[in-house]
């Protein structure tokens, strides 16, 4: 059971690196790690999806990845391009491996010793990952919007629509938490068919994040987890 004040943020370790994370809530019940995909931070979940999970019983957690939110940002040795981000075989500065012991790093700090995991887009592949690595930490996983977890380099591009990762590069905010609100509520809004006005240009920064719109066809059955400790599975 997590010891840490619901709502405020806290920091695990790993490393040289600090995972910034929070307890959402649920005290009491099924323990729940929500994984977040590239380059945003744990604002992006919906608070009702939150409030939904932990009025189902489960006790919920979010973090940020390295790279993102309140979590370490480490010096930029890659591609500023999600394009080339997402095609490349490995980070320069760091591989999923260390992502997905970031994740453990936060289970250690809740007190958790199994927990299931949603991953979103990235995360998605990150929790089949924790699940391969730190299979004993693991109660189910549900990977959403997600692609294969060995799935690397120009393989990834048959389940990846590249002119909406093209459109989500030239989308901009400003940093920050209000930032990955904005992003969040823009991209994951339907796009103006052809011919219709646009609103897709907005002042500020850019961002790497792959929304799950960008992804060809999500899994037709998934896993998601169960207030008994076991795989619940629903078809899409």
């Amino acid at each position: 059971m997590s010891s840490n004040e619901p709502g405020a943020t806290w920091h695990a370790r790993n490393g040289a690196v600090d995972i910034a994370y929070q307890d959402l809530g649920g005290a009491g019940g099924d323990p729940l790690l929500l994984v977040m995909g590239l380059g945003v931070s744990r604002f992006w979940w919906p608070e009702g999806l939150i409030d939904e999970l932990i009025s189902r019983g489960f006790h919920v957690a979010a973090f940020d990845q390295r790279d993102a939110g309140e979590s370490t940002r480490l010096p930029d040795t890659g591609p500023g391009s999600p394009i080339v981000s997402v095609l490349r075989g490995r980070s320069a500065a760091y591989t999923a491996e260390d992502m997905t012991d970031d994740a453990v790093a936060v289970l250690d700090a809740l007190g958790w010793d199994s927990a299931h995991l949603l991953g979103a887009s990235m995360g998605g592949q990150l929790a089949q990952r924790i699940a391969l690595r730190h299979p004993g930490r693991v109660r189910s996983i549900t990977s959403a919007s997600s692609l294969p977890g060995d799935i690397s380099g120009l393989r990834a591009s048959r389940y990846v629509h590249l002119g909406q990762v093209a459109r989500f590069a030239r989308m901009k905010f400003p940093e920050g938490r209000d930032g990955d609100i904005a992003w969040a509520s823009r991209s994951l809004a339907p796009w103006p068919r052809r011919g219709t006005p646009s609103t897709r240009r907005r002042p500020g920064r850019g961002s790497s994040a792959m929304p799950s719109a960008a992804f060809a066809t999500p899994a037709r059955r998934a896993v998601r987890p169960a207030r008994n400790g076991t795989a619940a599975r629903w078809r899409s």
